[in-house]
């Protein structure tokens, strides 16, 4: 598996093609209130098994967002490839802490990854959510 940053077409149709199938399809979010204005601000991560996208994340400065793989590829460390890079990535742009809003269900994910959930549960495209941080 590779990570890569999003700056061609390919890529960017890659990124938003894992965001799409995860939360589009999959989760059935409303594909305007999925692709948001902070996608042209924003640091775009997809990775690559055998050339293929399989997952996809976003940076905004020190929040993370939609972190998504494609279901066949859950539960092989996919998400946990992803993330590792994407905190490379921010910790040599800077970055000292990483926030994110994760899904309730998911939270066991980023927990194992050393992210702290605080905070009460809001929601966010009718989805239960939890805010969480991390010390780079």
């Amino acid at each position: 598996m590779k990570t890569v940053i999003a700056t061609d077409q390919k890529t960017l149709l890659d990124h938003y093609y894992v965001r799409g199938r995860v939360f589009i399809v999959e989760q059935k979010i409303d594909w305007q209130e999925e692709f948001d204005d902070a996608d042209y601000d924003a640091t775009l991560f997809v990775l690559y098994e055998d050339q293929k996208p399989i997952g996809a994340a976003r940076l905004h400065q020190n929040k993370v967002g939609r972190v998504a793989v494609l279901k066949a590829h859950r539960h092989k460390k996919a998400g946990t490839k992803l993330m590792n890079d994407l905190e490379a990535f921010a910790k040599k742009q800077g970055v000292h802490e990483l926030k994110l809003g994760s899904q309730c269900y998911i939270i066991p994910f980023y927990e194992s990854l050393g992210y702290k959930a605080y905070g009460d549960i809001y929601l966010d495209a009718g989805i239960e959510h939890k805010m969480m941080k991390k010390t780079l």
